[in-house]
């Protein structure tokens, strides 16, 4: 028999000294960082509890409107009916449930309207089970057209809450104060992106880094953003400063271990640690965590290019074209008219783009150049302002004058409501290349090809014409890596806002 390794103790002997001191354990609210400075907890802002006083107090008042219409309209008010009381109950019971006044997700993107459709889906479960328990049958109405009146009604009064809220975050009002630390490179993107997309509501207010210097020595700042101390000191700075993010960025200076330890130091200081992925940029409902082998696994699933939610999408997308083509004929007849009388030419410019996989196909649009504009196009390549391979020109020539209002609100891309009706492109997608772009072509920009090519997409809500090619193309591919249903939805509305105010377009 082998001789057991492990130390043996005989009674008389003293158990060895474990020192408890040396366990790490949260920090409380009263007790003073390592320095015996201040302890500032980040409490929540008087703002963010008003806001979500709103948020709630809304949704509350359209459930209780929608369902007493209905009740007088339906059920003419009969005290004995409990399909109102029951529907009321199922809405307030499934939002919370469904995190949809999670203060975490409101204001977060598409985050927010994706709990709350699906607080409405599992009201709308409720009602119909509870229907079947209690025999009353009589209830698809309630389930069918009250709950989604109540949805709405809901999303638009989100939509107009979230646009206060980012009016005042324009202003430099309702941010949440953020600790940045990494290397000073991932530190001064970070703090750029912020600025960039402000409403996010995040505002970098101080810094930390390796060697407690910006990008150099001599520099105490990143981008007029303080740098505090070092990275070994930052749980002390969190606890003293009361910031309410601490954003990680990439420095060699992360382990895993040294995260874990940060994570513990923090504990009861109220910050919410962010880690920003080093290895790659995906997003949404592709990540998720999960443990295996008693470790923390970040799972990426695969792109979903086919699949029951692409049936969907391709249904969504025949129908809202012919809708959109029936609503639209009579201002099509218009435009037409319109350019015909302008100089005699063709209404129509068809062009060959390359779809999904390649494969080529015509792309029609309401033409708004002179009709010799492809030989005139050679004399004006030293004038080219696109990026990349794209040919782009602020003050092209070669538009007319009718022209120039179709491409100020993209009224000359709505033919293309064709093109997706006969299946060749999509509603919402990347933007549909010219056989010669596509011969120019990186590798992970051939990506973009993965998926049908879109009559508006992320990079046409994100700056339009104004974007650099780089920029261009890390939209086209988070689309193409990151979709959903819910992006779709949001990129529709924001097209929408886009082209109504005209920006980027030229």
């Amino acid at each position: 028999m082998e001789e057991s390794v492990r130390p043996s103790y005989t009674v008389s002997q003293p158990p060895p000294h474990i020192d408890l001191q040396a366990i790490p354990r949260p920090v409380k609210r009263d007790e003073q960082p390592d320095d015996g400075g201040p302890s500032a907890k980040a409490w929540p802002a008087d703002w963010e509890a008003r806001y979500r006083a709103w948020v709630i107090g809304g949704d509350v008042f359209i459930t209780l409107l929608v369902i007493a219409i209905s009740a007088f309209v339906i059920d003419r008010v009969a005290p004995h009916d409990m399909h109102a009381f029951g529907t009321m109950l199922a809405v307030f019971v499934s939002l919370p449930a469904s995190r949809a006044w999670s203060p975490r997700v409101l204001g977060e993107g598409a985050e927010e309207y994706r709990t709350l459709g699906r607080g409405f889906i599992t009201a709308a479960v409720l009602v119909a089970l509870g229907g079947l328990l209690f025999g009353a049958l009589e209830v698809q109405v309630w389930v069918f057209v009250v709950v989604p009146a109540i949805a709405l009604v809901a999303f638009p009064q989100r939509y107009l809450l979230r646009q206060v809220l980012h009016r005042k975050r324009a202003k430099g009002l309702c941010l949440l104060p953020v600790m940045a630390a990494g290397s000073p490179e991932t530190v001064a993107d970070l703090i750029a992106r912020t600025r960039s997309e402000v409403h996010v509501g995040w505002r970098v207010e101080a810094a930390c880094t390796f060697s407690g210097h910006g990008e150099d020595r001599d520099s105490g700042e990143i981008d007029g953003v303080p740098v505090v101390g070092r990275l070994e000191e930052l749980s002390r700075h969190v606890r003293r400063g009361g910031y309410r993010v601490v954003a990680i960025t990439a420095d060699q200076y992360w382990t895993p271990k040294r995260l874990q330890r940060l994570a513990w130091d923090m504990e009861g200081t109220g910050a919410e640690m962010v880690v920003a992925p080093v290895l790659m940029e995906v997003a949404g409902p592709r990540l998720n965590v999960t443990g295996v082998l008693g470790m923390p696994l970040l799972r990426v699933t695969a792109p979903m290019f086919t699949g029951g939610r692409r049936v969907v999408k391709e249904i969504v997308d025949r129908c809202g074209s012919a809708l959109l083509l029936t609503l639209l004929s009579p201002l099509l007849l218009l435009i037409a008219v319109a350019i015909k009388l302008n100089d005699r030419g063709p209404v129509i410019y068809r062009q060959r783009r390359v779809g999904r996989d390649g494969a080529t196909f015509t792309m029609l649009k309401f033409r708004t150049m002179v009709t010799n504009a492809d030989a005139i196009k050679q004399t004006l390549a030293e004038d080219n302002e696109g990026a990349g391979p794209l040919f782009k020109m602020k003050r092209d020539p070669r538009i007319t004058r009718v022209g120039g209002f179709l491409r100020r609100y993209s009224l000359d891309e709505v033919p293309q409501l064709f093109n997706v009706l006969s299946g060749k492109m999509s509603l919402v997608g990347p933007r549909p290349p010219l056989p010669e772009e596509t011969a120019q072509y990186a590798p992970d920009a051939r990506r973009r090809l993965l998926v049908k090519p879109g009559l508006t997409g992320l990079w046409q809500v994100s700056g339009r014409s104004d974007l650099t090619w780089a920029e261009s193309i890390r939209l086209d591919l988070r689309y193409v890596e990151d979709w959903s249903l819910a992006l779709d939805l949001m990129i529709l509305w924001k097209t929408f806002r886009a082209v109504m105010g005209g920006q980027g377009a030229y």
